[in-house]
């Protein structure tokens, strides 16, 4: 859920609050996620990228694990999972880089390794996914959803609005959009075919919301996309440049009210034998 490699908690953007906003929408994809998986009755399960823990609990409790991991990189995504339990599940979490699992021994062996809008944020999805796999203990389970949305308004507007006279300057020093790393439905299934898995399940799916009017984007987009450019600007330059983004939206999407906002992800499970 949020990024996983920075650790600096200086510039920890992620606002649990922020995330939030929007939580049953966010929430729908993993649910999609989690019911493709088959139960691991008294199995065990890392959730990577695993944010404020609800959703990591949720899953463990599903499948019927025993075990739980929640890794993330943002301290206040952290904190706020530390007051997450069940009674059925042992659940922990630690910070770490989703990036870097899976090269360690001390990384462990886990019967489901999921990664929930996570994978998006790391480089060389490829190696990546290998690293995961190679933590599954026979029989495991990869799941992995990744937002597929590139080309829509609400990501290709921060970049143009990045691109404009007042925030020129700063443009260099915000990272890419992380959706640019995101490979092809098609690609990924061709991947987890290679590291073993004999019929992977690779699927695009639009999910979609009613909101008041587009300018309502910017609510979205401030919980996820905008948080790198949150990173970069000083408060009162974000301040400008988050309302020069939202007149630019409205501009672009228009002035309908609801506005649909349909946003794709992409879902994959895979079993390794």
């Amino acid at each position: 859920m949020s990024e996983p490699t920075d650790t600096d908690a200086a510039r920890d953007s992620w606002d649990p609050d922020h995330y939030h906003r929007f939580r049953a929408e966010r929430r729908r994809p993993y649910d999609d996620l989690v019911r493709l998986l088959r139960p691991v009755a008294g199995g065990s399960l890392v959730d990577l990228g695993c944010g404020t823990g609800e959703l990591t609990a949720d899953a463990a409790v599903a499948l019927g694990a025993s075990r739980a991991l929640g890794i993330d990189a943002s301290a206040a995504m952290l904190e706020r999972a530390a007051e997450v339990s069940s009674p059925d599940v042992a659940i922990s979490f630690q910070m770490g880089d989703i990036a870097a699992f899976g090269t360690s021994t001390h990384d462990g062996r886990w019967d489901v390794v999921m990664a929930n809008a996570a994978l998006q944020w790391v480089p060389r999805h490829v190696e990546v996914l290998a690293q995961w796999r190679s933590t599954l203990n026979p029989a495991g389970q990869l799941a992995v959803q990744v937002p597929a949305n590139v080309d829509h308004r609400s990501h290709t507007t921060i970049t143009e609005v990045l691109g404009e006279a007042e925030f020129a300057e700063y443009a260099a020093d915000v990272p890419d959009d992380p959706v640019h790393s995101v490979l092809d439905p098609a690609h990924y299934a061709e991947v987890l075919f290679d590291l073993g898995a004999p019929d992977p399940l690779v699927r695009l799916q639009v999910y979609g919301m009613a909101l008041r009017d587009a300018a309502q984007v910017v609510e979205w987009t401030a919980g996820t996309a905008l948080t790198r450019v949150q990173r970069v600007l000083v408060p009162e330059v974000f301040d400008r440049f988050v309302e020069r983004y939202r007149e630019r939206l409205v501009e672009h999407l228009g002035s309908a009210s609801p506005y649909y906002y349909a946003f794709k992800r992409i879902l994959m499970v895979a079993t390794f034998p």
